[in-house]
């Protein structure tokens, strides 16, 4: 005969006790005395006895289940949990080993030890903590559909993890400042980001995190909805509504804008050069005796205050001191240093190498000389890649942050909550990936930790 009581040795949802129990009393099923821990056979309740005791117990099954707040089991994410566990396992492999290389590759390669790559890094070292610390917690979660760490360590995991997510937030906003004060405000650029800059600025992004979600201490609980802890939907209203609005809206917002005005600035220097070209190469047609003309040269005359340079395709303001001195009145005109192939040598200089800020600029040439034709597409590449792990951080919280803002009311099933919530984990490991993929160096440098962590068994393994 069929009993409840074989379903809690199936399931393991010892939860389900009470109301295994009552269903059992109704049927008249073989009852176990805790007392005692023998059995013994209790004749089936009739008439009202039965019915209040039914009743009665109904209702111990739902104080039961709505005090246990540390559960997110629902009948329809029970064989959806499985695909959550393997998805945050490979998270956690990945996402661990891919930061720590980062940070290695840093440390030992000094090619990628620049003022640019210490930002990746910190990015890098908030990754790590999600996946090394708050990832392996979400996926024991989800294998039981029980918060199994207590009301101390959910306050704790919900911290950090909006700790993690909002230094990756800011350090992506550095990195787009960065990007665009390089070819637009150099000086400026030079000091933000300058040894001591870095040192204030990306301490900084631990402490504005930690000052922002520390004060939700108390309204950290376990969402049932996505089976992890995070801070409470209204008790923490209208402070959690601004931290969101400042770090999701604001602060991504204004990396979207950031780029947009690099590409518009690359876009706009980069027809203004092909108009010089096409003027350089016409002007070679005159006659060597006739005057030099500047009229191809983006508005840019030798009388004027400061002088313009291109980097990567965009105008930068050169202070006058760093200015060649002028030839004299009683000089006769030089082809090499006429104003126009002054513009020219400088057209394609101080370019960034392979995903490196270099920490100080090159001094003025006297002598302008052509960069090489390589750098241009560097600083493009370097930029390209910045922007796709900016885009791949919105395209993960996008889905969850829309389906918060649109099922107000917790009517959205419970697996749709947890597939947005998984697609947030991605972030975490992401970043690596594209690294190798989009980097020359930091690929040619994962391969050697990886060559040099797998040559102990290499050798093992060799007759």
């Amino acid at each position: 005969m069929w009993s409840c009581a074989q379903d809690i040795k199936k399931t393991g949802l010892a939860q389900y006790n009470t109301k295994c129990e009552a269903d059992d009393v109704i049927r008249g099923e073989t009852q176990i005395e805790q007392g005692s821990g023998t059995e013994h056979q209790r004749p089936p309740y009739t008439g009202e006895e039965n019915i209040r005791h039914a009743l009665r117990m109904s209702w111990n099954v739902t104080n039961t289940l709505e005090n246990d707040t540390f559960s997110c089991y629902d009948p329809s994410v029970v064989g959806y949990r499985y695909f959550g566990v393997l998805w945050g396992s490979v998270v956690t492999v990945v996402g661990t080993v891919g930061n720590i290389l980062t940070v290695l590759a840093f440390a030992m390669d000094r090619r990628l030890r620049t003022q640019f790559n210490t930002l990746i890094v910190n990015l890098a070292l908030a990754d790590l903590l999600y996946c090394s610390i708050l990832q392996p917690t979400s996926v024991d979660s989800y294998l039981h559909l029980h918060w199994r760490g207590g009301a101390g360590w959910c306050r704790v995991f919900g911290l950090l993890l909006f700790l993690s997510n909002s230094v990756s937030i800011l350090t992506l906003c550095l990195i787009a400042a960065g990007r665009y004060l390089l070819i637009a405000r150099r000086p400026v650029y030079q000091r933000l980001f300058s040894g001591r800059g870095l040192a204030l600025l990306l301490p900084a992004t631990w402490a504005v995190g930690l000052a922002s979600f520390g004060p939700l201490w108390p309204v950290y609980v376990f969402t049932p909805q996505v089976c992890t802890c995070s801070f409470h939907r209204t008790r923490g209203r209208p402070y959690t509504t601004i931290l969101l609005f400042f770090y999701f809206i604001c602060g991504l917002g204004c990396v979207g804008l950031f780029y947009l005005l690099i590409y518009r600035r690359v876009r706009v220097a980069a027809r203004a050069l092909v108009k010089y070209r096409f003027s350089r190469r016409s002007s070679r047609r005159k006659p060597e005796g006739g005057e030099a003309t500047t009229e191809g040269d983006s508005g840019v005359g030798s009388g004027a205050p400061t002088r313009s340079c291109e980097i990567s395709g965009t105008s930068v303001e050169v202070p006058a001191e760093t200015r060649p001195a002028a030839d004299p009145p009683s000089a006769p005109p030089n082809p090499s240093q006429r104003p126009l192939s002054q513009v020219e040598g400088d057209q394609l200089a101080r370019v960034a190498p392979a995903s490196v800020v270099p920490a100080s600029v090159a001094p003025a040439r006297t002598t302008p000389a052509p960069a090489p034709a390589g750098d241009d597409g560097v600083f493009h590449r370097v930029t390209r890649m910045c922007f796709t792990v900016f885009l791949c951080f919105v395209g993960c919280f996008a889905p969850f942050m829309l389906l918060n803002i649109l099922d107000r009311h917790g009517r959205a099933p419970q697996v749709a909550h947890m597939f947005c919530a998984n697609l947030t984990w991605l972030n975490s490991c992401i970043n690596p990936v594209l690294y190798a993929a989009m980097n020359r160096q930091f690929s040619q440098a994962y391969r050697t930790l990886l060559s040099r962590a797998a040559r102990p068994l290499t050798r093992l393994c060799a007759p």
